[in-house]
């Protein structure tokens, strides 16, 4: 960092912003990362919801015997998707891990 001792201001290269620095590469994979990691939190909360109504639906289906066979399915099928998603919340890819 340089600076002139008689107007006590940086030069302008100090001035501009890190991230314009950078290449237009860089900025361009950056911005990459940062929409996936947008839309796998937007995933994660719509397999968290999803899961947690296929288990209500499965519930009232089995409970009031419409059904009984494509209730227990729903349930155990909606506690495995939460499961899964639960994996993903505790080991999220690479992406996610900035």
């Amino acid at each position: 960092m340089t600076l002139n001792l008689e107007t006590n201001t940086l030069s302008w290269v100090e001035r501009m912003n890190p991230v314009l620095l950078q290449s237009p590469l860089q900025n361009f994979a950056q911005m990459i990362g940062t929409y996936f990691i947008e839309i796998w939190d937007f995933l994660i909360f719509l397999g968290q919801v999803s899961g947690v109504i296929v288990v209500l639906m499965g519930a009232i289906i089995w409970f009031t015997e419409t059904n009984i066979k494509r209730g227990r399915g729903l349930v155990f099928g909606g506690i495995l998707l939460s499961v899964v998603i639960e994996y993903f919340v505790l080991f999220p890819p690479s992406f996610v891990i900035t």
